[in-house]
């Protein structure tokens, strides 16, 4: 089961999406159409198959309009669910709850998307040593609820930000003049639990950072014959990233060369939104 994240940490951006759609005036349809006290029974539906993600975000943002809504979900996030599957049910305020319709099914589509994409590259490496990560290459704003929707999908997450781990770039290596020299700057810098990873575009590359002591090194574009070469020459000695050039359909191949990560932007910058559904009772 994956362990949720706290209501404290989502709240903040259901209300920040409501306020955008609601602006100065609120919902006018819904006020021009709808009782005040009319009530409505309505279905979280999946449209398509996927990985459920962000079952806590149409909750808050019905519950935020209408504090007495009743909420009861159906499955939990992590979940494979085919075409038809009911999600969740809810009871609440009609003006309230078709307010914070599109809202709920933005957020909970997109992280659904997430996670079933990275459903599928996990699947595709199975039976490999290979871990899917994530990258930051995330929605400014979501990061905390994309990287959990990776985490939905079976995949684990790299680093956050830029300040729980040290990353040395192809910039960075350039800045300060090599990557071993990069790399014995960290060394460093660094606290004792902070780890170090340098980025290498080449063999030669690799042989520097070796020397320098990171504890992981990020094979960046490498054909595959050089990442088998990598894996052979660092033997275990360091932990090996491939990066750059995946998808669906390499990625399986630049597992079995043996790297222990591999990290797919794709996973957030390009996952299809899952299509959701809310269809009234």
């Amino acid at each position: 089961m994956i362990a949720p994240l706290p209501d404290l940490l989502i709240e903040p951006i259901v209300r920040a999406a409501l306020a955008e759609d609601l602006g100065r005036a609120g919902d006018l349809t819904a006020q021009a159409c709808i009782d005040a006290d009319a009530r409505l029974e309505a279905t979280f539906g999946a449209r398509q198959a996927g990985v459920v993600s962000g079952l806590a975000c149409p909750r808050l943002a019905i519950l935020a309009l209408d504090p007495s809504a009743r909420f009861e979900a159906l499955s939990q996030d992590g979940d494979l669910v085919a075409p038809g599957a009911v999600l969740a049910k809810v009871s609440a305020n009609a003006r309230a709850l078709l307010s914070a319709e599109r809202t709920a099914l933005n957020l909970m589509g997109r992280l659904s998307g997430v996670a079933t994409l990275t459903r599928a590259y996990v699947d595709a490496v199975a039976g490999t040593s290979a871990r899917i990560v994530d990258t930051r290459k995330t929605t400014p704003g979501l990061r905390a609820l994309e990287k959990y929707a990776v985490r939905c999908g079976g995949g684990v997450n790299h680093r956050f930000g830029l300040d729980d781990a040290i990353l040395i770039k192809d910039n960075h290596v350039a800045a300060c003049g090599g990557v071993g020299e990069a790399v014995r700057r960290a060394r460093a810098a660094a606290g004792h639990l902070t780890k170090v990873e340098v980025e290498v575009d080449s063999l030669v590359q690799l042989a520097e950072a070796l020397e320098a002591g990171p504890d992981v090194i990020m094979l960046d574009n490498f054909a595959l014959e050089d990442l088998r070469r990598a894996v052979a020459v660092t033997a275990g000695r360091v932990q090996l990233e491939a990066s750059g050039g995946v998808n669906l359909a390499t990625v399986r191949a630049i597992a079995e060369t043996g790297v222990q990560v591999i990290s797919v932007g794709a996973l957030t910058h390009s996952a299809p939104v899952l299509d959701i559904g809310l269809d009234a009772a």
